[in-house]
């Protein structure tokens, strides 16, 4: 089922998503609008689908102490753009407009910084399990919409997290189906 996702440029919003705002933003350098487009995955605790615990880590009010991985992430202050869970529903934490803390040290095409020009969607998921055929369509959908709002940006322009952090991060890994997603955007 495809969804007509739109952008507003006037609020970097993206409609009909679910909006959940993350404290975890700051403007965008002047003059660095979005011109790529990074795919990361996430699950929290690791291997676990479907809690609210993504939202509550983007929002900084997760329980460091109801899991034991949380202490290793404890204090850490990320966010994304968009998640993307494993049943297709897309929610916003960040407007497009805003930067969004979620690639780190990282360097894109010779050029560093990526949370300064790139929009960050993360799927819930991990690297070595399968996403599911809802992710990759409301993706394909979103990705769509992104394109038309900001022409510059391609498919060639969507890297994952391992693309632009070699070595130091493995998401979306190896389940995901990076030709299935190519594939698809040529469907309108």
């Amino acid at each position: 089922m495809q969804t007509h996702f739109t952008v507003f440029d006037d609020t970097g919003l993206i409609e009909p998503a679910a909006q959940c705002h993350s404290p975890n933003q700051d403007p965008r350098p002047a003059g660095a609008d979005p011109e790529l487009v990074v795919i990361h995955g996430i699950s929290l605790p690791p291997g676990q689908f479907g809690g609210p615990e993504i939202a509550a880590l983007f929002t900084n009010t997760l329980d460091y102490d109801a899991h034991p991985y949380f202490d290793e992430i404890r204090g850490l202050e990320v966010s994304a753009h968009l998640v993307i869970r494993r049943d297709g529903t897309v929610i916003q934490f960040v407007p497009f407009s805003m930067r969004a803390w979620h690639a780190g040290e990282s360097c894109f095409r010779g050029k560093d910084c990526c949370n300064d020009y790139s929009i960050g969607i993360e799927l819930e998921g991990e690297d070595e399990t399968a996403y599911d055929d809802r992710q990759y369509a409301a993706l394909r959908d979103v990705l769509r919409a992104i394109f038309r709002a900001y022409p510059g940006i391609t498919a060639r322009d969507v890297a994952g997290h391992c693309d632009i952090a070699p070595g130091r991060k493995t998401d979306p890994g190896p389940a995901f189906d990076w030709l299935r997603l190519y594939d698809g955007l040529g469907e309108s």
